[in-house]
């Protein structure tokens, strides 16, 4: 495994377009919390960062954050309040109105066109994403979160979104899909606005747990060692 030059703040600009968001039938590993499956249409484009926010760049926020860690690591033990805190610096740093992606936005980048359980096809191996177990239990990666970009990118140019880091997102948890935004916003009325949803998987985890479609929720001041976040920025009309 080569890792990629660090590529973090960058931005992928995101096509409009339209998906299916949640189960994907033929997955055994759906659950409710993924269902009802259903349309989501995107009218503008929007961007994301290439790769989760690393911890060389949230010690330009917070510079005593994880003294000794290397900088191109993806950044954890950050809670949902203080990566808000970090898009909201970055505002005040650039003018530009970073913020935290929908669920739906994080789930049409990382599938990037695809229906299958994982971007990059039904199964998921150790040369597609950083996961700690076997789908049999038996220790099989690296355990330890890995430097940014050392996997390939999805079709749209994106970055771990399957494992080595759970990542917020802004929607309040819910605990189906039944009543969800059809536009790709962030879904915050009738949940639990204490919880916040996170996505992806994380190097600790199984691969069922990776899966496009896996969702779960923290409470907002939680901090983890798996646990990190990517930006989002609406782009201009």
């Amino acid at each position: 495994m080569i890792c990629e030059p660090q590529l973090a703040p960058g931005l992928v600009e995101i096509p409009a377009g339209a998906f299916i968001m949640g189960e994907t039938i033929d997955d055994k590993f759906a659950t409710d919390t993924e269902r009802p499956a259903h349309r989501v249409v995107f009218a503008r484009p929007f961007a994301l960062g290439r790769c989760p926010v690393t911890v060389g760049e949230y010690r330009a926020f917070v510079p005593a954050h994880a003294p000794g860690e290397d900088s191109d690591l993806p950044v954890v033990n950050v809670s949902w309040d203080d990566a808000r805190a970090f898009c909201a610096w970055q505002c005040g740093q650039t003018g530009r109105p970073y913020r935290l992606p929908s669920e739906a936005e994080w789930e049409y980048a990382c599938r990037a066109g695809t229906r299958t359980p994982f971007a990059s096809g039904g199964d998921l191996s150790l040369r597609d994403a950083n996961f700690l177990y076997s789908e049999n239990g038996e220790r099989v990666g690296v355990g330890a979160r890995t430097s940014v970009g050392c996997y390939a990118p999805n079709a749209f140019g994106l970055y771990d979104f399957h494992g080595n880091v759970c990542e917020w997102v802004e929607d309040a948890w819910h605990p189906d899909y039944a009543g969800a935004p059809a536009d790709g916003s962030s879904w915050l009325d009738g949940g639990d606005p204490a919880r916040r949803v996170i996505r992806g998987g994380a190097w600790d985890y199984l691969p069922r747990l990776l899966r496009s479609a896996w969702r779960d929720a923290l409470p907002c001041a939680h901090r983890r060692d798996n646990t990190g976040f990517r930006l989002a920025l609406t782009l201009d009309s």
